[in-house]
């Protein structure tokens, strides 16, 4: 274990070799699985578990630890509660703390017997002696029965996922600058872009805290929060900057004909500009180039009666996340039928974006097809405010 405060101890585990996450979210670092103990002269409190693959290394750092009497449930997916039922076995006196949505969702994922869980509401709190847990629902961040925790005395707001990163890492405290960085947004653009709006809210709640130290469930702890809570208020709530994001898939090299021209054609009216081929790009990186992008530009050819399946993925993907741009347009090229392309708030419909005019090639481009993606690049520079 590894002591943070007086009576305060992270007993987490650090999972150097994983490399993907919920089988879709690339782990490029790996991460962490972060349990805090906290132990009042009365009672111990053990704030989350680990992901059930770590429940040796758990359980290592609790092996001098004869009473637990409360695991609190932050968040009930389960790289956080895996180890609940072990632990519960372990320390058979121990109430479960959790949300009232939390306590619901361990019983339906962990099978947990339901009188072994206590629901807590917003602003409860409990005495461990000398060491105070006041509850706060942070919920959408990510699930809708997260919450976190304040230990009163000690200034140390226990965040569950909210400022988290997949970051395994040696340094307790969040030490490493552009890595760290790197990470936590990383984390953000993938996992809570989408709840943008929840952000913005429980960022507001948590700031009018008194907070020396953040503790969150993945990845290093802040002692200066200043650094974690400023760049996610800039994610969630900032405008979008002038950047516009070009992702593009080309089976006969017309369609990157086509993107090669609209990416200088950009760049050259001023236009900062991020270009993904997305044959081998790495859908993490682009998500986390989304977090600042006005405009999104998805280059397809037509194939079969639709879009190429990985741009319609990448449509999918942008559509879930539901980024801040407020701009978006379709290119492309097709064989002998344009219908497939002609419908592109189809592949996003859950964006509030201005859709800009499509411009769309049968065969290889030409000039006429080089004269509109020139007029988009004139578009999106005018809407970008570039001079």
């Amino acid at each position: 274990m590894k002591q943070i405060a007086d009576n305060v101890w992270w007993c987490g585990a650090i999972d150097w070799d994983r490399r993907i996450f919920d089988a879709l979210v690339p782990l490029p670092d790996g991460t962490s699985y972060n349990a805090y103990l906290v132990q009042g002269s009365e009672k111990t409190a053990l704030l989350d578990g680990v992901d059930d693959t770590q429940l040796d290394t758990l359980f290592e750092h609790l092996k001098d630890v004869s009473k637990v009497d409360y695991i609190v449930s932050h968040h009930a997916e389960q790289d956080h509660s895996g180890a609940i039922p072990a632990l519960m076995e372990k320390y058979p006196d121990a109430k479960v703390v959790a949300s009232v949505q939390g306590k619901k969702f361990l019983v339906d994922l962990l099978d947990i017997a339901d009188d072994r869980v206590v629901a807590v509401k917003d602003g409860e709190t409990l005495a461990l002696g000398g060491k105070t847990l006041r509850f706060l629902m942070t919920p959408w961040v990510h699930w809708p029965e997260t919450m976190s925790t304040y230990l009163e005395e000690d200034k140390i707001l226990f965040s569950c996922d909210f400022f988290g990163s997949h970051l395994a890492t040696s340094e307790l405290y969040a030490k490493e600058g552009v890595r760290v960085y790197r990470a936590a947004k990383l984390y953000y653009a993938q996992i809570m872009m989408p709840y943008a709006k929840h952000v913005v809210k429980n960022l507001e709640k948590v700031s009018a805290l008194d907070i020396a130290i953040i503790a969150p469930s993945h990845g290093p702890i802040y002692d200066k929060p200043s650094i974690v809570m400023d760049a996610w208020k800039e994610w969630s709530g900032a405008e979008p900057g002038n950047l516009a994001v070009v992702a593009y898939v080309s089976m006969h090299h017309s369609t990157q004909k086509m993107a090669d021209h609209l990416v200088n054609a950009l760049i050259k009216r001023g236009v900062g500009v991020r270009r993904f081929d997305l044959t081998t790009a790495d859908l993490g990186e682009v998500a986390m180039t989304l977090v600042d992008a006005s405009t999104i530009l998805l280059g397809t050819p037509a194939m079969l009666n639709g879009p190429h399946p990985l741009a319609a993925s990448a449509a999918f993907t942008i559509n879930a996340l539901k980024p801040k741009a407020k701009y978006v347009g379709l290119f492309g090229s097709y064989g002998w039928g344009a219908k497939a392309l002609e419908n592109p708030q189809a592949l996003m419909p859950d964006l509030q974006v201005e859709w800009l005019p499509p411009v769309l090639s049968k065969g290889l481009p030409r000039s006429a097809q080089f004269d509109a993606l020139d007029a988009l690049a004139d578009t999106v520079a005018a809407k970008h405010g570039v001079k």
